[in-house]
């Protein structure tokens, strides 16, 4: 079984910041690319930043200058940093990974289970 699980979200006035991590555990062979998504109420889940294995990154040019991801693939986890923080940031954030698994030649998406994040003062 590969488990993914965010933490670190919770409630931040604006321009505050949040630091997160996603950690992937369980049966994995390699990580390859991860990312993070955001689900508003009533918008489509969105990407907002991803990561190859090797550390390569972009993002939306909405949280561009604002947020950066890094991963520790020793760890096996991601770690979120979203700063300067706005009230159209509140989402439910996912994080996301393509994962093989042993013995297995087939990559899969795996996904968390979201955590909330609420820009508000």
């Amino acid at each position: 079984q590969v488990q993914l699980v965010e933490s670190g979200g919770g409630l931040v006035q604006p321009g505050g910041s949040l630091s997160l991590s996603c950690a992937a555990s369980g049966s994995i062979f390699r990580i390859n690319r991860m990312g993070w998504y955001r689900q508003a109420p009533g918008k489509q889940r969105e990407l907002v930043a991803g990561i190859s294995r090797g550390g390569i990154t972009d993002y939306v040019d909405s949280v561009k200058g604002r947020f950066t991801i890094s991963r520790d693939n020793a760890k096996n986890t991601m770690y979120p940093q979203m700063n300067s923080l706005k009230p159209e940031d509140t989402a439910v954030y996912y994080c996301n990974a393509g994962i093989i698994k042993p013995f297995d030649w087939n990559e899969f998406d795996y996904w968390g289970q979201g955590t909330q994040v609420t820009v508000s003062s």
